[in-house]
């Protein structure tokens, strides 16, 4: 464990009521280069790399490639590269576990089950996430508490019991939607392009739907199940804490 329970809760009352920039300052002197910004090209995650990048040109960012994300990601993914000169990590599933898991259930396994939908998520995000993370001391999420129910409590600092004790960060968890727009706006920062298109929030092709006026942001996610948490997996052991 990097840090204690102690050190956590104290830094996390530190940092309560700083900006996100003075604390991602913090965290990349204390924890670069064995600190990791995950990436998916949403609003979110694009602020958190914006702000980061303009303190350590070098920090390092992934994201995770199911094999089944839409074109515009895909887009993002150069148009990140192109904007920040930085050298994007993409990692990608094991083969053998999709071929496997494909083979046994199918290519579109995830319509007939939550428990199926959960294997997909694990064999194509969740295992890639706990392998990049197995080499890091620090990771770094875009995380705010308004984007669900599941999230309206996280901390700007915790430490991830489920991958190891590692110190997961969340610099903008109060964070309004006002200034996520304000910063994209001022800042320049890529946006998705699915976002012109009514998506609210963007995973892989099949799994994702525009959202319609009214709806919460994460209603396009797995819209066919029922269940609260709109959840793959990445998270729920932090929420869980």
């Amino acid at each position: 464990m990097v840090l204690s329970k102690e050190e956590v809760q104290k830094l996390d009352e530190e940092f309560a009521k700083k900006s996100a920039e003075e604390f991602l300052g913090w965290a990349l002197n204390r924890f670069h280069p064995k600190m990791a910004l995950a990436n998916s090209f949403q609003t979110e995650d694009m602020v958190v790399l914006d702000i980061a990048w303009r303190i350590q040109p070098k920090v390092r960012v992934f994201t995770l490639d199911t094999g089944r994300l839409h074109q515009e990601t895909y887009d993002m993914m150069d148009r990140v590269r192109d904007q920040y000169g930085m050298n994007l990590e993409i990692l990608v599933p094991d083969s053998a576990e999709v071929e496997a898991m494909v083979r046994s259930k199918g290519q579109n396994l995830f319509y007939q089950s939550t428990e199926n939908r959960h294997e997909c998520c694990g064999v194509r995000k969740v295992n890639l996430l706990k392998r990049l993370l197995s080499g890091v001391d620090c990771w770094v999420t875009g995380l705010r508490r308004d984007q669900w129910a599941t999230r309206s409590s996280i901390s700007k600092i915790e430490i991830d019991a489920g991958n190891n004790g590692i110190v997961k960060l969340n610099p903008i968890a109060d964070w309004t939607d006002q200034q996520l727009a304000d910063y994209i706006r001022v800042h320049n920062v890529p946006s998705h392009a699915l976002y012109q298109k009514g998506f609210t929030s963007i995973g892989c092709l099949p799994c994702t739907r525009p959202t319609q006026a009214g709806e919460n942001p994460r209603a396009g996610r797995w819209w066919w199940e029922q269940d609260l948490q709109k959840e793959c997996g990445l998270h729920v052991a932090a929420a869980e804490k």
